[in-house]
């Protein structure tokens, strides 16, 4: 009998990345609205992805199918 087929969360494919080598990303918050009143500096620094939570890694890697 064949296994069952672990659906991906909607929600997690739309916030996380996994990348080459297994790492899952995330991008930053407050990139939103507001973005004149915040310095170039900021803004180049909030655009770059960061890894998650080593803490929430796994629980993410399952709500993405991959565990």
């Amino acid at each position: 009998m064949a296994k069952i087929k672990i659906k991906t969360k909607s929600a997690a494919k739309k916030r996380y990345k996994v990348t080459g080598s297994g790492k899952v990303v995330r991008h930053r918050s407050h990139t939103g609205h507001n973005t004149g009143k915040k310095t170039n500096s900021k803004m180049r620094r909030l655009k770059r992805p960061v890894e998650i939570n080593a803490s929430f890694e796994k629980e993410a890697k399952r709500i993405l199918g991959l565990r």
